[in-house]
């Protein structure tokens, strides 16, 4: 979960294109083994199944590569509060960090899983991460949503609810907002709204891309 400031802080948001992870460039055996050496093997272990998910499933359909990805990560991650696990309020981690440690918050998750499926060739025009209110909780929170088609109620990817489900069946979420390299979007019901055109950066969006490009 994540505060609604936050959640609402996050408008000022301006597109940033999105690498989609080059695993064999990104996990290089120096990495890897730098990995192993200070993080133990348990974490290098995560790590290299995230490297071999990627590297297998290049050739699977979309509704399996949606699976993978969302089971892997909600059976490998364990939510941990950001103040807890990394001693700021918000912190943005990399894929790589989240393994590494095991942990992270919704954000977290969803960072996670998106560049993974963008890492498996699903094209950006398909990918959102969406920031709601999760009603149950009455706190912020965010998903990573797929859109089969244009027009098409998108899926849910999320570790509170950990089934893929159709948007309309979610009634416990309500959208606020999505975004991803391409723009930031307004939510509209359970549908995907109208793109805002924003003039400021997003810090932690900012600085979390430089991260990946930085291979952390």
């Amino acid at each position: 979960m994540t505060t609604l400031k936050t959640a609402l802080f996050a408008l000022s948001f301006v597109a940033l294109a999105i690498p989609a992870i080059n695993i064999q460039q990104y996990l290089t055996p120096v990495l890897l083994n730098q990995v192993k050496q200070e993080h133990g093997n348990r974490a290098h272990h995560r790590v290299r199944q995230w490297q071999r998910l990627i590297e297998k499933n290049q050739d699977r359909d979309e509704a399996e590569k949606l699976k993978l990805v969302n089971d892997f990560f909600n059976r490998e991650i364990e939510f941990i509060d950001d103040i807890k696990h990394w001693g700021q309020e918000d912190y943005w981690a990399t894929p790589l960090e989240t393994l590494i440690t095991a942990g992270g918050d919704c954000e977290d998750f969803s960072i996670a899983k998106y560049f993974t499926l963008r890492a498996l060739g699903i094209s950006e025009d398909k990918l959102r991460m969406m920031y709601v209110k999760a009603l149950d909780y009455n706190q912020a929170h965010m998903v990573v949503i797929y859109l089969p088609e244009p027009g098409a109620y998108p899926l849910v990817l999320d570790n509170i609810n950990r089934d893929i489900l159709n948007a309309q069946q979610r009634r416990d979420l309500r959208p606020v907002y999505s975004f991803n390299g391409q723009g930031l979007w307004m939510a509209k019901a359970q549908g995907l709204g109208n793109k805002v055109k924003q003039r400021r950066g997003f810090a932690p969006w900012v600085k979390l891309i430089k991260r990946i490009e930085q291979g952390q």
